[in-house]
């Protein structure tokens, strides 16, 4: 598999990487057997980016993570966590004592010293342009707790913002077939700094896979029900916040283009990935898996063949028909 390197951390890492939300909870429930499986079928690959984060799952995520690379060493992994949704989303909540406390949980989960890459996890607006947010991250950095620090961010005017700081190394957002105003300013803006974009979210909540209808249900425990509405959180995190069964319609429509311009050699969902980590600027692409299956599925797709831009030219098409009047400029 094609490897880059991650921004400013400096690291090498595959372009197909590997999210582990589900892992931890919200997706429905995975055994901790089955989630060291999916960590290992995912380290095959080549040299992942682990994502995680102190609330998934309450932590169960990243303690399973440490106990994968601790019976696994020499693994070449990067591990990005994220902090700050421990605490009521005020953006005075974001201090140096508040990045120490949840530091050192994350390293004791994640029975490391020095973490690899710690990214805010999409706070609050006011901290991406405060400076004794990233004095305090410094610090952190300074002090060996972390090597490198990131943003995970909603919009491209986070992103934006971030990108102008000197020491971030990364930014997280969403970015997939039915998400496409990154590629407007966040990715040449991001390669130009130098700074690694993780894509999360290529599926946009498993739409790109092309299994689902508009009678699809999830469990009561998946994200995709509570969700569903973006009542629970920012309405574009599940489903790119486009409306469930609008999503199925463009989705439908993905799955021609898939078969029809790139044929019957990769499913649409390997395609979704590929076509992402294809975009320049892109560092590396998250998708999440419950299942061993899921994993290697998903780490094929980073060996696929340039897509090309008849397909692109297709991406953007349904985008324009389906989605850009009711998403485009919301985040």
């Amino acid at each position: 598999m094609e490897r880059q390197v991650l921004g400013r951390t400096g690291r090498l890492v595959s372009v197909v990487g590997l999210g582990t939300w589900q892992l931890g909870a919200d997706w429905g429930d995975v055994s901790e057997d089955d989630a060291r499986a999916v960590l290992a079928a995912s380290a095959q690959a080549g040299r992942p980016c682990f994502d995680t984060a102190d609330v998934y799952g309450d932590g169960r995520s990243e303690q399973i993570i440490g106990s994968y690379l601790a019976d696994n060493p020499g693994h070449g992994i990067t591990v990005a966590t994220k902090m700050g949704r421990r605490e009521p989303q005020d953006a005075d909540n974001y201090t140096l004592a508040k990045f120490r406390e949840w530091v050192d949980r994350s390293r004791r989960n994640l029975r490391t010293d020095r973490l690899d890459l710690v990214q805010l996890h999409c706070p609050p607006t006011a901290v991406y342009s405060r400076d004794e947010v990233y004095d305090g991250l410094d610090t952190l950095v300074a002090e060996g707790a972390i090597a490198s620090y990131g943003v995970s961010v909603e919009t491209v005017d986070e992103a934006l913002t971030a990108i102008a700081r000197p020491h971030v190394a990364t930014v997280q957002i969403i970015l997939n077939a039915f998400r496409l105003k990154p590629l407007d300013a966040v990715l040449p803006a991001a390669s130009d700094a130098g700074v690694g974009v993780i894509a999360r979210v290529p599926l946009a909540s498993g739409l790109l896979s092309g299994k689902y209808t508009k009678d699809t249900t999830f469990a009561a425990d998946d994200h995709r029900t509570y969700y569903r509405d973006g009542s629970a959180c920012d309405g574009g995190e599940t489903f790119s916040g486009v409306d469930f069964e609008t999503g199925v319609q463009a989705a439908a429509e993905f799955t021609t283009l898939v078969h029809d311009v790139v044929g019957q050699d990769l499913t649409p969902a390997q395609v979704a990935i590929a076509w992402v980590w294809q975009q320049p600027g892109v560092s590396t692409v998250i998708p999440g898996a419950r299942n061993v299956e899921q994993a290697r599925s998903n780490a094929a797709a980073g060996d696929a063949d340039v897509l090309g831009p008849l397909f692109t030219s297709g991406v953007r098409e349904i985008y324009d028909r389906y989605l850009r009047e009711k998403i485009h400029d919301r985040w």
